[in-house]
């Protein structure tokens, strides 16, 4: 006998072209970081297929003026910058997020941007230069409460912890020749927003303000942040929602400056 099974119905975008032009022409958020903050909430957010669209319109329609239809697409080496920046953001939440979702994310990307643009692994470095980047890094970001926060990483019960956060922040954090260092604060805050994470997320929001960024672009940022997770379905959570606070959303209001 054959067994006929439901064929799974791809799911609707969250966005329109005119909600992405809303999110990009927010006053506050910084030049050239609203698809940044975008493809990395989605990527938490378990939507992948919905970074292409931010990739398209990002170097599509959507490079028009705002409010201004059918855009002129950028030329390669634009679209290549954009497209290289949105892999930057979607390799370096993978330290907070995990490796499936990025590695879902990316192979979702790879499908819209064209083969001639995509990068091919470089020659590997000498592991100390790495490492002493990363604790700079981890330094400057966490700023003087920094020395505290490795110490209780170092002494959580578990030898590793300090180990791998020194690993993550050498090799896939520190970089700074694509995204700045106030550019991956912005990477982390829109990572952590969906988590629901709020002491990690008080961390990277103070780590944006160490790297450079204002208050008001901080606060841009987390609010575009919050946008998209409302857009996919979440919510403030409350007694309501079950006795143990269960439901998909925010236990407690996200973490502000």
């Amino acid at each position: 006998m054959t067994i006929l099974r439901e064929t799974e119905q791809p799911r609707a975008p969250i966005f329109s072209p005119t909600h992405l032009d809303s999110l990009r022409s927010r006053s506050d958020v910084p030049n050239d970081t609203w698809y940044l903050v975008v493809a990395t909430a989605l990527c938490i957010l378990n939507r992948p297929e919905d970074i292409q669209t931010v990739y398209t319109h990002a170097v599509g329609a959507g490079h028009a003026p705002v409010g201004v239809p059918n855009g002129v697409a950028l030329p390669d080496k634009e679209q290549q910058r954009i497209a290289r920046r949105i892999r930057e953001a979607l390799l370096k939440v993978s330290a907070i997020g995990g490796l499936p979702k990025t590695i879902n994310a990316l192979q979702e990307l790879k499908k819209v941007v064209p083969a001639h643009l995509s990068d091919e692994p470089e020659a590997e470095t000498t592991t100390a230069p790495i490492l002493a980047r990363g604790r700079a890094f981890f330094d400057k970001c966490y700023g003087k409460v920094a020395q505290r926060v490795m110490s209780s990483l170092d002494h959580c019960g578990t030898e590793d912890l300090g180990l791998a956060v020194r690993l993550t922040y050498g090799y896939v954090l520190s970089p700074t020749t694509i995204l700045s260092e106030a550019e991956t604060s912005f990477v982390m805050i829109a990572g952590l927003i969906p988590q629901d994470v709020n002491p990690q997320l008080k961390g990277h929001l103070k780590g944006a303000l160490n790297g450079g960024a204002g208050v008001a672009q901080v606060r841009a940022v987390r609010q575009v942040a919050i946008d998209v997770c409302e857009a996919a379905g979440m919510k403030v959570l409350s007694s309501k929602d079950g006795a143990a606070g269960g439901g998909w959303g925010w236990r407690s209001p996200v973490q502000d400056l």
